[in-house]
């Protein structure tokens, strides 16, 4: 398992959360919630601790918690996918779980679109694996396929703070057709690869609808040097872009100046380092010349402002200097099979 300085492996950071409640990930069942309800798990801030804090069933947790087991059994859960992808490997988190986390888990797959039943077949993706105490546990997919629901079976019981589950969106190209989409958002597979500074955050900019406050989008620092901040992301597939919308939704007295965004093709390999990715966007050209900005508005631009580059598989947002960015969408047309 590939590790970066970060301490992420290579899964997490090349796929997106599938198991997001912001992207739209939902629980469907659960053996037991006594302590702690599902929902909590698939939360994308991380799991915190309120010491003194109780509820009326014990100590107030972060995350889903069952009961303590007096049988032979094991609890379970099921959780609807934000949507259907293939996946890569998951994070078990047991932050604040500290003599009450599972021995171990094990985690299972399914495609049932319509939601699964007493007929659904399940597949492992992940062989029973030791947890421990208040941890990051990363563990890769073992199966090909896929899927829209997970199953987190917990030995025997306990509490998990966070599950997030890394995958790739698979792209419905019968359903989306020859329609211009937003390759951007992390629904579709669009995600960030690198950026400049993310001090306030970063991980909502390619997320479905407006922000909700100022916490959910992009923010730099302010910039004390010479030059501007940017972000990189990677689109869902090859397109010719032909409109860009950029939303400082909540940003008032921090949002940007200016904004310019460069594209460019540099092919579908996964295995394209980032650094080389970050090198190379100085010299991509220009798609949207550079734009005032203003605070808390959507700014949308297309037709002649959009400058025809070709296809493109990346796009670099460049901020002026620095400041909060909520949402970024980039429309175009999928490249099918064949495109020059």
């Amino acid at each position: 398992m590939t590790i970066d300085g970060a301490g992420l492996p290579e899964f997490a950071r090349k796929a997106i959360n599938l198991a997001s409640a912001g992207l739209g990930a939902r629980p469907v069942l659960a053996t037991d919630e006594f302590f702690a309800p599902l929902e909590r798990m698939l939360q994308d801030c991380p799991a915190v601790f309120h010491a003194g804090v109780y509820d009326d069933h014990g100590k107030w947790m972060d995350g889903w918690e069952t009961r303590r087991r007096r049988d032979l059994g094991h609890d379970h859960a099921i959780v609807a996918l934000a949507t259907t992808g293939r996946i890569a490997g998951f994070d078990v988190d047991t932050a604040h779980f500290t003599g009450n986390y599972p021995s171990a888990c094990a985690i299972d797959a399914c495609l049932a679109p319509e939601g699964p039943n007493d007929t659904t077949v399940w597949t492992e993706l992940l062989g029973m694996n030791l947890l421990g105490p208040s941890a990051h546990h990363f563990f890769p997919a073992q199966g090909e396929g896929v899927w829209s629901h997970v199953r987190l079976r917990i030995y025997p019981d306990g509490g998990i703070a966070r599950l997030r589950v890394y995958g790739t969106p698979e792209l419905d190209l019968d359903g989306i057709g020859d329609e211009p989409v937003d390759l951007a958002s992390s629904l579709l597979g669009g995600r960030i690869v690198t950026f400049s500074n993310g001090h306030y955050g970063h991980q909502r900019l390619l997320a479905p609808g407006r922000g909700i406050n100022m916490g959910d989008g992009w923010e730099t620092r302010r910039r004390r040097e010479p030059g501007n901040d940017w972000i990189i992301v990677k689109l869902a597939a090859r397109t010719s872009i032909e409109r860009i919308v950029v939303d400082t939704a909540h940003f008032k007295g921090n949002y940007p100046d200016a904004c310019s965004v460069q594209a460019a093709d540099i092919g579908e390999a996964e295995c394209t380092v980032d650094a080389a990715i970050t090198a190379s966007s100085l010299y991509w050209r220009e798609v949207l010349a550079r734009q005032k900005l203003s605070a808390d508005s959507i700014h949308d631009y297309g037709g002649s402002m959009i400058e025809d580059i070709g296809l493109a598989t990346h796009v670099r947002l460049n901020i002026y200097p620095d400041g909060g960015v909520s949402r970024l969408r980039v429309f175009g047309r999928i490249a099918r099979a064949g495109t020059p």
